[in-house]
C-alpha cells in the first residue's frame, strides 16, 4: 500500500478507529497498523469488526481489538469515551471518523434523521475529541485526527454544515492542546470513493470522475501530514485549490456554484 514508517513517528502505541470497518476509517487502520500500531476499531456491526479485525491481524501481524457502538447512542458514546479516558494500555492514536450517510432536505416536518447525524457527526465527536484530548494532556503527548471535509466550506446541507463545526471545533482544540504536547489534526479530504454515498442514496454521477480520490491516497497523504508537525490536511492539489476558492472567493459564487452541483444531486 505504500506506507512508510517512520522511528520518529508520533504514530505510534494503541490507536482507536471510529467507522474503522470501511471507507476512510478502514485506510486509517490499514495505514496506522503498517506504523506498528496495535488497533481499536468501533462501529456498529459486530460480524463486520470481527472480519475486519481477523484480515488486519493476519496481513499487518498487529494487535485488533474492537467496540460494538453505535455513535447516536448516548451510553455508547460514553462507553468509547471511557476507553479513551482510560490510563490502563492508553490511547496514543484518535482517529475521530465516525460518519453518517445523509441526503435530506432541511426544510422538512421529518427531523429525526437530521437528528441521528448532529448525534453521531457532531455531539460524539465533540465529546470522543474532549475526553481523548483530556486524557492525552495528562500523558504530554498523543494525536488526535479529527475527519471535517471540504464540503464543510460550501452550503451543501446538514452535512456541510455539521463538518463546518467539526473544522472549526478541532481547529480551537488544536491551538487549546498545542502547548501540551497533544497534536490535533483536522482532516479534510474532498470527494472520496466509499461506499457512504451508495448507501445514503446519494447520486454521485454528475461528480466529474477526476474529482474522486482513493481512501488510501487520502490517507496517506493525512498520516505524512500528522508526522510532519502539520494540523491541517487537505489531499490532493485539485482540492487544496477547491478549499482555497471556497474559503475566500465572494459567497455569493460559493452559494451559486453549490445550488448548480446541488441540483444534479438531486
Amino acid at each position: 500500500m505504500g506506507f512508510t514508517q517512520s522511528t520518529d513517528s508520533p504514530l505510534h502505541g494503541r490507536a482507536l478507529i471510529t467507522g474503522g470497518t470501511s471507507g476512510i476509517g478502514l485506510s486509517f487502520a490499514r495505514g496506522l497498523a503498517a506504523r506498528g500500531c496495535t488497533l481499536t476499531l468501533v462501529a456498529r456491526d459486530e460480524e463486520r469488526l470481527q472480519r475486519t479485525c481477523a484480515q488486519l491481524e493476519r496481513k499487518a501481524h498487529v494487535a485488533c481489538d474492537y467496540l460494538v457502538a453505535d455513535l447516536g447512542q448516548a451510553e455508547d458514546v460514553q462507553r468509547v469515551a471511557a476507553v479513551l479516558a482510560s490510563a490502563d494500555n492508553p490511547v496514543e492514536v484518535f482517529v475521530n471518523n465516525a460518519g453518517h450517510g445523509l441526503h435530506h432536505e432541511l426544510a422538512t416536518a421529518d427531523t429525526a434523521p437530521l437528528a441521528e447525524a448532529i448525534d453521531v457527526m457532531a455531539s460524539a465527536v465533540v465529546e470522543l475529541g474532549a475526553a481523548a484530548g483530556a486524557a492525552m494532556k495528562g500523558r504530554g503527548h498523543g494525536v488526535i485526527i479529527n475527519t471535517a471535509s471540504v464540503s464543510g466550506l460550501v452550503p451543501m446541507g446538514l452535512y456541510s454544515a455539521i463538518k463546518s463545526l467539526v473544522r472549526t471545533w478541532s481547529e480551537s482544540l488544536a491551538i487549546e492542546l498545542a502547548p501540551t504536547g497533544v497534536q490535533v489534526m483536522t482532516f479534510m479530504p474532498g470527494w472520496v470513493r466509499t461506499e457512504l454515498h451508495q448507501r445514503s442514496g446519494i447520486t454521485t454521477s454528475n461528480i466529474p470522475g477526476f474529482f474522486w480520490l482513493d481512501a488510501d491516497r487520502v490517507v496517506r497523504e493525512c498520516l505524512r501530514d500528522v508526522e510532519a508537525g502539520r494540523t491541517h490536511s487537505t489531499p490532493s492539489k485539485r482540492f487544496k485549490v477547491i478549499a482555497a476558492l471556497a474559503a475566500h472567493a465572494p459567497r455569493r459564487a460559493v452559494t451559486a456554484v453549490t445550488a448548480r452541483i446541488n441540483r444534479g444531486r438531486d
